[in-house]
């Protein structure tokens, strides 16, 4: 097990960890939440030994293998599947010295056979391309130099990478930040077969909940662990801060204006699948108002007034870049013809690269339309978040003095107050924006853009770089934003809290889409069954050409190679399932029978009764969530033919 005692982590002057104790076991799913700059980083940087400690004690197995994904990428010239492999330092390293044996060295060559046996070496390719298929890399890229991929594409690799590394224990800083929510859904899965340690720190809550079994949260220079997932966390942190009575009056105000928008909301809800799915989210909201309140990060979109309806229109529009030469390249997007309408709250999905942002950037102004007509009504403003309104920001002035470029009429102590609802209060409002965090500048340039009060959001992942209180904030600010909302995200919660309908781009077109997210989870299922069933119908219709045996042996052997590799993480998620569903089966009789002994209710026992009744409904819970995950796991391992 990793233990640590009286642990004293300092970054400069700033101490990040003191005095502080924790344990983790092996094979537990631990999840580290904290505000940014609170040390998670910098404790993963400690357990891989790149950085002392100041004062007390941290011990790993020795025999413990580490993964982490790597944030520099130098081999940009490998091909992205070697690369991949190369993660395997042990198999490369037994690769190399077999490649370099002499042939007459008969016994060592023997020996290396076996242990490149023992290393799956023949299997490595496969496992390698598994991977790459489920972070979203399509076969023609398998192969492609690294260096070719956008950044974003590279950090995914730089994932595969680190999840094919064999290891007992595996570091995820931020493991989301590149990834589309098929992709997220495909790493939760993985890791949920996975029979090591995992460490990982994540904002994307309902991630860490999908993954996470405990929380060690980092609070004030301490640890505090917490049992079950990120929303036990939240539940027991909101009741422990009751209890201490921590900014009640602020809680209390809190509670009343989210649970006014939850009666209003609900009062024009429209649909009714996704209305209940957010109904729930914004309920969520109300019940952990205590963390709201204590997080200090209070954010508030001003009115827009005026919203003309529509917003926008688009009718066979072309979404996409001209070349250098003046022509035009093959649009990303063709054929769109859809309305924005005013109070429209939609969401975005489809997986990267499918033209999400290039769409975004369309309805912003930013690029033009290759073709159609995109029309946009008188009144029509437009508030544009993406990723790239970090690098305008003027590294060299304070968020003050960006504010005050924006109203230079407005005093200062006004523009002071509205930055502190962005987390920038007292002398931050005066720092350097040049040594800021990524989260720290994404809640100034989303500050500087609602200031000008637009009556469309249209918002590219704003949740990037931002820690689960900004983002808890950002949730509830824009759920009450009285505007339209246009949102990409991978972000899940954020999703179900703040939008009521969904498009879907894919495969060269947006569709506007009847569902909620679950739906979405089934669409993704069904798409990629029906393109494996069109690959096979392609391969059927190539059987009658001349056959090369050796070649159709091999390849049927690397079909069954590919299939087996597919299937055995889904096998051992399930066994891992059955066993822990017979260890509260088991556990559930025990209870029943105690329930039904008419001693068991008397006076008494009545602490016990309490208790027992408590475990049993939460144990009855957990069942029908693992029954419900083992015939998913079922269907899917059902559907790999």
């Amino acid at each position: 097990m990793i233990r640590a005692n009286g642990l004293t982590l300092r970054r400069g002057t700033k101490v990040l960890l003191q005095d502080a104790d924790f344990v983790v076991n092996p094979g537990e799913r631990l999840g580290f939440v904290g505000k940014n700059g609170a040390g998670k980083s910098t404790l993963f940087a400690l357990l891989q030994g790149r950085i002392d400690l100041d004062a007390g004690t941290l011990s790993v197995p020795d025999s413990w293998r580490i993964a982490s994904v790597e944030q520099e990428i130098t081999a940009l010239d490998r091909p992205a599947r070697e690369f991949v492999i190369d993660g395997d330092t042990h198999l490369r390293r037994l690769q190399a010295e077999r490649a370099a044996s002499p042939d007459s060295d008969g016994h060592r060559i023997a020996e290396l056979e076996a242990a490149l046996v023992e290393a799956d070496a023949w299997s490595a390719p496969s496992r390698a391309e598994q991977l790459l298929a489920g972070l979203g890399f399509a076969p023609h890229e398998w192969m492609r130099p690294v260096g070719e991929f956008s950044g974003g594409w590279q950090m995914r690799l730089a994932l595969a990478r680190a999840l094919m590394a064999p290891s007992e224990l595996l570091l995820l800083d931020e493991p989301t930040n590149h990834l589309d929510l098929d992709a997220m859904l495909w790493l939760e899965r993985w890791l949920g077969a996975y029979q090591g340690t995992v460490l990982l720190i994540s904002h994307d809550t309902e991630f860490l909940d999908a993954v996470a079994r405990s929380i060690l949260h980092f609070d004030h220079g301490k640890l505090v662990r917490y049992r079950g997932g990120y929303e036990d966390f939240l539940t027991q942190r909101a009741e422990r801060l009751r209890q201490t009575h921590i900014a009640w009056e602020r809680q209390t105000r809190e509670t009343a204006r989210l649970q006014s928008f939850i009666d209003r909301f609900k009062a024009k809800a429209t649909k009714a699948k996704q209305a209940q799915s957010r109904v729930k989210a914004l309920a969520r909201m109300e019940t952990l108002a205590p963390l709201h309140a204590e997080a200090g990060i209070d954010i508030r979109i001003p009115d827009p007034g005026n919203v003309p309806d529509p917003l926008l229109t688009l009718h066979k529009v072309a979404v996409g870049y001209a070349a250098d030469n003046g022509s035009t390249e093959k649009p990303v997007l063709q054929d769109v013809t859809l309305m924005l309408r005013a109070s429209s709250r939609i969401g975005v999905l489809g997986v990267n690269g499918a033209g999400k942002s290039t769409l975004i950037k369309t309805l912003a102004g930013e690029l033009p339309a290759l073709a159609g007509e995109l029309k946009a009504s008188k009144g029509l403003n437009i508030g544009y978040f993406a990723q790239q309104q970090l690098d305008m920001l003027r590294l060299d002035e304070t968020p003050l003095q960006h504010l005050a470029r924006l109203a230079p009429q407005v005093r200062e102590q006004e523009l002071r107050n509205y930055l502190g609802g962005f987390g920038f209060s007292g002398d931050t409002v005066n720092s350097l924006v040049a040594p800021m965090s990524g989260g720290e500048k994404a809640r100034l340039a989303l500050s500087l853009i609602v200031w000008q009060k637009p009556n469309l959001l249209l918002l590219d992942e704003p949740s990037n770089h931002l820690d689960v209180d900004t983002r808890e904030a950002l949730a509830t600010a824009l759920a009450e934003f009285e505007g339209s909302v246009l949102l990409v995200s991978h972000d899940r919660h954020l999703l179900r809290t703040t939008v009521d309908s969904f498009w879907i781009v894919a495969d060269g077109s947006v569709l506007e889409f009847d569902g909620d997210l679950e739906d979405y989870r089934s669409w993704l299922n069904e798409r990629t069954a029906n393109l494996r069933e069109e690959a096979r119908s392609q391969a059927a219709s190539a059987a009658d050409a001349p056959v090369d045996r050796k070649a159709q042996r091999r390849q049927e052997a690397e079909e069954r190679q590919r299939l087996s590799t597919l299937r055995k993480p889904i096998e051992a998620s399930i066994r891992k399932l059955e066993t822990r569903m017979e260890r509260d089966r088991k556990r559930l009789d025990e209870l029943d029978a105690l329930i039904a002994d008419p001693e068991f209710y008397s006076d008494a026992r009545r602490d016990e009764r309490l208790a027992v009744l408590a475990e049993h409904g939460e144990l009855s819970k957990r069942m029908d969530a693992l029954e419900e995950e083992w015939l998913l796991l079922q269907e899917e391992l059902e559907g790999l033919v």
